[in-house]
């Protein structure tokens, strides 16, 4: 542990982290500039996730000249707040903090969440809508194939119920899919979309189904990691280590392959929820559905190392001994409450490393003792200073367990994105814990912090499904290296001979 007074001096004078913040775009200014008469083409995407904290559609818009992504709105509810079911709906899941989740309830929290966000733009979701992406976090909870299918259809209904046409939801198939106005932009002639997305094809398990129930999270993190990550001057393209802290945890590490990465790791289990755990302890969020997010305001609370440096790293250490961080093992079929398939992944290489408190959460009750002992003993600053240090230790043994697996190398960026990695001190704090860990030359190259992640990473996707690359900008291919666009010609020439003999 780093000395508080010098880990504070540092957080003021030393190293600063790269952080990649939206950048907003007003709506007038997709239209470009009559002045000149110039037109810009913005690809305008919706990102809609039903989380087991909050429910976003977070809306973008990707200036297809330079690939980067803009920021229109955002807009956030609390998943805790979806109406109650109704007597004839049928309960078929439930959030980790025990929300129950019918398809109807779960459609109409989409559907109104989505025509808000446009609303609030003056955009029509029915014409200036490209595309959208749905995803959630909440199945990481789910117990089988029938909840997680249900969950699908569910935020299906919510997108068609909000006026979305289902073309809009689906790959291109050919030229004649794509709007006129991108035809220009779009390679689908040269080279469709393979499932890949930001570069890294997918793991698929020996029998077809995924090897981690919330592995396209960790999918849409890394390709908008990878997208956000040019804000902030950083070439994050293969090999790469992506964290998402959302409540749970999710990410990938990649290989250098070209002209695709395989994908070497996965992550699942708690990240969040830790947080959120330790936080019910304080008494001012209800002791269920609680979150960090009911109390978070964020404040960089660097001075409270001076006086209370010592009682933060007591309760950091307290909380991480709770906390399990490893591989995980061959018997598990759930792991931090995620469902995993350990053995499919063993047979296709695919090394999954996990994070739990106890047995799927079993310890969770400790860290609401410890957050009520640090609340009444110390205060609100001097707990959400520990658990900036709680998510910087999560980080450290990660990369390091990676590490000393032979996972990553000095060659591999680390990004991370989630509101338990990126808010308060965390990035600074994880930053000088990576430089502790002695891997890279210079850290600061090689670590990236993203807002946003996984709803960039569904503007990624939307343009990968419709092939939508910018050469001169790429995300895919390796660091420091070049596009990889003839690569994927001949790989595609390859597999469409194989498939047809």
């Amino acid at each position: 542990m780093t000395n508080p007074v010098n880990l504070m001096l540092g957080c003021l004078f030393g190293t600063k982290p790269k952080i990649a913040e939206s950048q907003i775009i007003r709506p007038a200014e997709l239209k470009g500039d009559p002045r000149t008469g110039e037109v810009t083409q913005f690809f305008i995407v919706a990102s809609v996730e039903v989380g087991n904290t909050t429910t976003k559609c977070i809306l973008t818009a990707t200036n297809m000249k330079d690939g980067k992504t803009r920021l229109l709105n955002k807009t956030v509810k609390m998943t805790r707040d979806v109406r109650k079911p109704k007597p004839d709906e049928r309960i078929f899941g439930s959030t980790l903090n025990g929300v129950s989740l019918t398809r109807e309830s779960i459609a109409e929290l989409v559907r109104d969440t989505l025509i808000e966000a446009h609303e609030a733009v003056n955009l029509d979701i029915t014409t200036d809508l490209d595309f959208a992406v749905r995803s959630t976090g909440v199945v990481a909870g789910f117990s089988s194939p029938h909840e997680v299918g249900e969950f699908i259809k569910a935020l299906a209904d919510g997108c068609l119920l909000a006026g979305i046409p289902p073309k809009k939801m689906v790959p291109a198939m050919s030229i004649d899919n794509v709007p006129e106005r991108f035809r220009d932009h779009t390679l689908i002639d040269k080279i469709v979309f393979t499932g890949a997305v930001g570069g890294v094809l997918p793991p698929i398990g020996s029998s077809g189904v995924e090897i981690v129930a919330n592995e396209m999270e960790g999918e849409l993190s890394t390709a908008g990691i990878k997208e956000g990550a040019k804000w902030a001057g950083m070439d994050y393209r293969n090999p790469v280590f992506s964290m998402d802290f959302g409540t749970t945890l999710k990410g990938r590490i990649t290989n250098s392959d070209i002209p695709y990465a395989l994908t070497m790791g996965n992550l699942c289990g708690y990240a969040g929820a830790i947080p959120d755990a330790v936080i019910k302890g304080t008494g001012l969020v209800d002791r269920r559905y609680g979150a960090a997010l009911d109390l978070f305001k964020n404040n960089k609370e660097r001075l409270i190392w001076l006086t209370k440096g010592g009682t933060i790293e007591k309760y950091a250490k307290a909380i991480h001994e709770r906390i399990s961080i490893e591989l995980v093992p061959d018997d598990r079929d759930r792991y931090g409450s995620v469902p995993v398939d350990p053995s499919a992944a063993k047979d296709i290489g695919v090394t999954l490393i996990g994070c739990d408190v106890g047995t799927n959460g079993s310890l969770m009750p400790e860290l609401t003792d410890i957050g009520a002992e640090i609340y009444s003993r110390h205060g609100l600053k001097t707990m959400f200073a520990t658990l900036d240090l709680v998510s910087a230790m999560m980080v450290d043994r990660l990369v390091g367990l990676a590490f000393q697996n032979k996972l990553i190398s000095e060659k591999t960026s680390v990004g991370l994105t989630g509101r338990a990695a990126i808010t308060g001190c965390k990035p600074y704090l994880i930053l000088k814990h990576i430089e502790n860990l002695k891997i890279f030359k210079d850290p600061r190259d090689h670590v990236v912090f993203v807002d946003d992640g996984l709803a960039r990473g569904a503007a990624v996707m939307a343009r990968c499904m419709n092939s939508m690359g910018v050469p001169k900008n790429p995300i895919g291919g390796v660091r420091d290296g070049g596009c990889v666009l003839s690569q994927r010609m001949k790989y595609y020439m390859r597999s469409k001979e194989m498939n047809t003999t």
